[in-house]
């Protein structure tokens, strides 16, 4: 293993999805709301909640329960919408990830964080980043970027638009 690799610190937006804690590289979160009115847009998947306006842009936001095949959970007062940057074909998107609850800042070494685990070859793990480990539980270390396929989004009728990094409201 590389030295310098394994001493480099990342820092993770870590929320929780049914009772799952998951994290975000932190420099791909924009921003944490309060969950709020969702438009339903007709005829997009059923993880696609719909779209929210954000200081005048249009952003999906997508229910990561229902991204991940869990069950749909009432809307609680810390549900939230965490905003983030996804690379889609080279083109940078907006995306709002609906949570159950943003946890807490948690900062990992790379000695901290395993490989995702090999669970046979019919189970896509390839959406992981690794493992890693708060107190005795483990963390999802999602790579956002690869959670959403360019199918995903544009079945959802999300277009990349590299625009987006240019308008900060």
């Amino acid at each position: 293993m590389n030295e310098e690799a394994s001493e480099t610190n990342c820092q993770y937006l870590t929320f929780l999805l049914d009772g799952e804690i998951f994290a975000l590289d932190i420099s791909q979160v924009r921003e944490v709301l309060d969950f709020s009115a969702v438009t339903k847009v007709p005829q997009t998947p059923d993880f696609m909640r719909g779209v929210i306006n954000l200081r005048g842009n249009v952003v999906p936001v997508v229910d990561m329960r229902l991204k991940f095949g869990m069950e749909t959970a009432e809307r609680t007062v810390n549900t939230c919408i965490i905003i983030v940057e996804v690379a889609v074909d080279g083109e940078t998107t907006i995306l709002g990830a609906m949570a159950d609850s943003v946890q807490e800042v948690l900062e990992l070494e790379s000695a901290q964080i395993e490989p995702p685990p090999r669970i046979g070859t019919r189970l896509n793990t390839e959406f992981l980043r690794g493992m890693g480990k708060k107190e005795d539980r483990f963390v999802m270390i999602l790579d956002i970027d690869k959670v959403f396929s360019s199918e995903d989004l544009a079945s959802a009728g999300i277009v990349p638009d590299g625009t987006e990094e240019a308008v900060n409201g």
